[in-house]
């Protein structure tokens, strides 16, 4: 009987290796990689300098690997408009690539086990790793939250006020309470995260700001263009409390933009 139990669970390992290297043949990740991260204090912190509004956001210069998410999807539409698909520790949003099918993406990962998966648009290829994030130079963060959204050439911003009153925003993004929030996206998709090591007892108020872009123009019956238009927004919200523990808690939920310029209280929420 164990025999039997034992070559079930070796064929099964087997199908299931060659189901994921099917899965992975279209999409290179060359950061993060599985294993031990140790990190990098003085590379992993983002020192990016907005010119706002941006034309693009890349990853700064001289930014850790182990705060990185950078690779290629093989195979990806010319067009740079269409998204693949990035999970973190379980949160789904879209990931820009450029028309080579190139991602390069600054991420803050908390120490303790992360994941990280890599769809293609069309969803038909796939790259998962796990790996263990030890030694960073940030102290993990209790609470965090996370804006992304479902167009290309906008963009939304995420502003956090703290029980303390603190304004947490593109424009001041580090708070003497702790609470900072990493590169401003203004080129379409995100994420932007907020995090906060040690969160401080009471009210938050999470809103998000429909800055604009994303203009595009509509042919109208005669052959001609109408004036231009700008598309309704789906953000995502994330908030994360406790992540990476036992007690961690995550809730997602959707907030429609529809116009530049709207600025709307996403929710309300108390810590503990």
């Amino acid at each position: 009987m164990k025999l039997r139990i034992s070559t079930v669970v070796l064929f099964l390992g087997a199908l299931f290796v060659l189901n994921a290297a099917h899965a992975d043949s279209g999409i290179q990740l060359d950061t993060p990689r599985g294993g031990w991260h140790v990190g990098s204090p003085d590379t992993e912190h983002f020192r990016q300098t907005v010119n706002y509004p941006a034309s693009s956001v890349n990853t700064p210069l001289g930014q850790a690997d182990t705060a990185r998410i950078m690779g290629m999807i093989k195979g990806a539409p010319k067009s740079a408009r269409v998204p693949g698909n990035l999970i973190v520790n379980g949160v789904s949003m879209p990931l820009k690539i450029d028309e080579s099918g190139h991602f390069d993406r600054p991420f803050m990962f908390p120490n303790g086990t992360n994941s990280v998966e890599v769809r293609s648009p069309d969803g038909q290829q796939r790259k998962r790793v796990q790996f263990l994030n030890v030694g960073g130079g940030a102290t993990p963060a209790k609470l965090r939250i996370l804006l992304s959204w479902d167009t290309d050439g906008t963009d939304l911003d995420l502003h956090v006020v703290t029980p303390d009153g603190a304004h947490i925003w593109y424009g001041d993004r580090v708070a003497p309470n702790g609470a900072a929030l990493d590169v401003d996206v203004t080129t379409g998709y995100g994420p932007e995260i907020f995090s906060m090591p040690a969160p401080i007892k009471g009210q938050y108020l999470i809103y998000v700001n429909y800055f604009g872009g994303g203009y595009r123009s509509e042919d109208d019956e005669s052959g001609g263009q109408e004036n231009a238009v700008q598309p309704l927004t789906t953000a995502k919200v994330t908030v994360i409390t406790e992540e990476g523990t036992v007690n961690e808690k995550m809730e997602s939920f959707i907030v429609p933009m529809r116009a530049p310029g709207e600025l709307t209280l996403a929710r309300r929420f108390s810590y503990p």
